[in-house]
C-alpha cells in the first residue's frame, strides 16, 4: 500500500479518536437515567408536542416486552406506509418526471429493507423514485430506523447498568431523543458541508443538456445531499443515485469521500464510548472500543492492501499501457479515479464493518482477497464498529459469550458487569449467533442448486458463489450492499432477501431485549478476586478470539469454495 493509503488511513483514525469519545459522552447523556439531558430548552418542548399527539407518557417505563411490542409496532406501521407510497407513487407529488408507482415484489423489497435499516436496493434510485418516495417514505425511514436501533442498545446498557429492576427505558421516548437530539442536528450540518462540496440539493426533475459532442443528455436532480447525510450517519446506505456515494452527485471531491467514510463509523465508535458513560465504568466503554477498532483497523488495512496491489496475473504481462498503469497503482477496475484503491478499500472495511452499505467503488471488480475480506467483515455480524446501536449490542453478546467461556474454563458463574450470566441469557445468546448465519447459509445454498437463482449470476465458478454468498451475508447483516454482478429483482431474491432482512434485524433485536429484560432484573455481585476483569486487554483478546471462533467455525467452508479458491487460482 501506498504511503498516501496509509496516510488516509491515519487521518481517518485520528480524526475518529477526536470526535468519537466526546459524541459518546453526549450520546450518555441523551439516554440516561438523569432528569435533564443537553438540549431540554429547545427540544423539550418539540418532544413533548409529539408525545401528546402520539399519546405516549414519557414518564411511563417499559417492561422488554412492551419495549419490544413497541418496536415491532411501529416497524409494521413504518412498512406499511412505505410500501403504500411506493405503490402509488405514480399519483403522489413531487414527482417531476412522471415515475410510476412500484412493482409489487420491488414494492416489498424497498419497503422491508429501509424499514429494517438495510437499505438493500434492488433497483436504480433515479430511474425508480420520485422526490416524494425518497424524501417522505426513504429518507423518514433512514431516520427512525436508525434511532430504533439506538434504543435497543440503550435498552441493553440499561439492562446491564440497573439493579433489581423491571423496565429498560421507554421506546418511544428513545425513538423519539435519537431523531431530535443525534441524528437530525447531525445530518443537518453534514448536508451542508456535502452541499458545499458539490453534492445536489435540490426539487428539480432532469436537466436536458447538449453535449460537446452534440449528443443530447438528461441530468438528474433532485433532494440528495439531505438524504446523503442520513445514509451514512445511520448507517442506513441507501443511494439517491443507483451508482450510489461512486455518483459525483453524491460523492464529489476527495474531501467529501473522507467526511462521509467519517460519517459512517462516527457514532458506531462512539457508541462504545457512550457504553461506559452509562455503565459508570469508562474502562469498560474503551475495552468494546479497542475490540472494535482493532477488528476494524485489520480488515481495512487488508482490503486497501488486496486493492492496491491488484492482479498478480498481471504482474510481468505484456500488456497495454492503459492497463499497465492501472497496475502500478493499484487494481483500478470498478473504481473512480477521483479516489483510486486505498480510498475504495477503506470505504468498503468501513460500510462492511457497520451496516452500512453505501459504496464508493464496485465490490465485484474487487480482487478475490479484497471482495473476500469485505464478504468476511459482514459475516463477522458487523460488530466492528457496526451499525447504529445494533453493532454494539451484536459486540455486547459476544463479550457475554465470551464471558461464560472463560467461566467454563475456571469453574466459576461468569459474571459481566456483576450480573451473573446463567443459562436463560446463554439460550439467547444462542439465538442470537444462528439467526443470521441459518438465513444466510440456507438461502445460499438452495439459490445455488435452484436453475431460477443461477440465472441471476453474471459470473459462474467460485466468484458466482461469492456474489450469492454477499448478497445474502449483506440482506441477512442488514448491510446493503452488494455484488452487483447478482441480478437481485427477480421474485427469487426479492422474497428471500426480504425475508433476510426480517431475520437479521428482528431475531436479533427481540434476544437482545430479552436478555436486557433478564440482566436487569439481577442484583449485581461484589466484585472478588476470581471475577475476570472485562476492561483489560487479555478480555479483548478474548472477545476477539470468541468472534473469529464463530465465525470461522461457521463460514470458512463456504469461504473456501468461494473467494478463497477463486484467491488461490490466481
Amino acid at each position: 500500500m501506498s504511503a498516501a493509503g496509509w496516510l488516509q488511513f491515519a487521518a481517518l483514525v485520528a480524526v475518529l479518536l477526536l470526535t468519537a469519545p466526546p459524541l459518546g459522552r453526549y450520546i450518555a447523556k441523551v439516554y440516561g437515567d438523569e432528569r435533564r439531558s443537553p438540549g431540554d430548552r429547545v427540544l423539550l418542548p418539540v418532544e413533548r408536542f409529539v408525545y401528546r399527539i402520539c399519546r405516549v407518557d414519557p414518564d411511563r417505563e417499559q417492561h422488554w416486552t412492551r419495549y419490544a411490542l413497541s418496536l415491532l409496532a411501529f416497524s409494521v406501521a413504518s412498512f406499511g406506509l412505505l410500501y403504500a407510497i411506493l405503490r402509488l407513487q405514480g399519483v403522489l407529488p413531487l414527482n417531476p418526471v412522471g415515475l410510476p408507482g412500484l412493482d409489487p415484489g420491488v414494492a416489498f423489497n424497498v419497503a422491508v429493507s429501509f424499514t429494517t435499516n438495510t437499505n438493500w436496493q434492488a433497483y436504480g434510485g433515479e430511474a425508480t423514485m420520485s422526490h416524494f418516495s425518497q424524501m417522505v417514505g426513504l429518507t423518514v425511514q433512514n431516520f427512525v430506523s436508525a434511532s430504533a436501533g439506538m434504543a435497543v442498545m440503550a435498552a441493553l446498557i440499561r439492562g446491564l447498568a440497573r439493579r433489581q429492576a423491571r423496565t429498560v427505558g421507554n421506546f418511544w421516548v428513545d425513538l423519539t431523543r435519537g431523531v431530535t437530539r443525534i441524528l437530525l442536528p447531525m445530518s443537518f450540518l453534514l448536508a451542508l458541508l456535502l452541499i458545499s462540496q458539490g453534492v445536489v440539493q435540490n426539487l428539480n426533475g432532469h436537466t436536458v443538456a447538449t453535449t460537446l459532442e452534440g449528443v443530447r443528455q438528461s441530468i438528474p436532480g433532485g433532494p440528495a445531499a439531505s438524504q446523503i447525510a442520513i445514509k451514512q450517519l445511520g448507517t442506513n446506505g441507501g443511494g439517491f443515485f443507483d451508482m450510489n456515494s461512486a455518483h459525483p452527485f453524491e460523492n464529489s471531491t476527495v474531501v467529501s469521500n473522507f467526511v462521509e467514510t467519517w460519517a459512517i463509523l462516527i457514532i458506531p465508535f462512539a457508541m462504545a464510548f457512550a457504553f461506559g458513560h452509562m455503565v459508570g465504568d469508562r474502562r469498560q466503554g474503551r475495552a468494546v472500543f479497542g475490540v472494535m477498532f482493532a477488528v476494524f483497523a485489520f480488515m481495512a488495512i487488508g482490503v486497501m492492501s488486496a486493492e492496491s496491489a491488484g492482479n498478480p496475473r498481471l504482474d510481468g504481462l505484456d500488456v497495454d499501457q492503459t492497463v499497465a498503469a492501472d497496475q502500478a497503482g493499484g487494481w483500478m477496475e470498478g473504481k473512480e479515479s477521483r479516489f483510486g484503491p486505498a480510498a475504495s478499500g477503506l470505504w468498503a472495511a468501513a460500510t462492511t464493518g457497520t451496516s452500512n452499505g453505501s459504496v464508493n467503488s464496485m465490490h465485484d471488480s474487487f480482487t478475490p482477497l479484497g471482495g473476500g475480506m469485505a464478504l468476511l467483515h459482514m459475516m463477522f455480524g458487523e460488530l466492528s464498529p457496526g451499525g447504529v446501536g445494533v453493532g454494539l449490542n451484536g459486540l455486547l453478546v459476544m463479550a457475554i459469550l465470551a464471558v461464560f467461556i472463560a467461566g467454563l474454563m475456571v469453574g466459576r458463574t461468569p459474571e459481566y458487569l456483576g450480573k451473573k450470566i446463567q443459562a436463560p441469557e446463554m439460550k439467547l445468546v444462542v439465538l442470537y449467533v444462528l439467526a443470521m448465519p441459518t438465513v444466510l447459509l440456507g438461502f445460499s445454498a438452495a439459490s445455488a442448486v435452484y436453475d431460477g437463482a443461477l440465472s441471476s449470476l453474471s459470473n459462474s465458478g467460485p466468484h458466482g458463489l461469492s456474489e450469492i454468498l454477499y448478497g445474502y451475508a449483506s440482506t441477512s447483516n442488514n448491510n446493503g450492499s452488494a455484488f452487483a454482478g447478482l441480478d437481485s429483482s427477480t421474485w427469487w431474491y426479492t422474497v428471500t432477501m426480504g425475508i433476510a432482512m426480517l431475520v437479521g434485524r428482528f431475531l436479533l433485536i427481540i434476544p437482545v431485549l430479552a436478555i436486557a429484560g433478564s440482566l436487569a432484573r439481577k442484583p449485581a455481585a461484589p466484585a472478588t478476586s476470581g471475577t475476570l476483569p472485562t476492561h483489560t486487554p487479555l478480555f479483548g483478546g478474548l472477545v476477539v478470539g470468541v468472534v473469529l471462533i464463530v465465525a470461522g467455525l461457521t463460514f470458512f467452508p463456504a469461504l473456501a469454495l468461494g473467494p478463497i479458491v477463486e484467491h488461490l487460482s490466481l
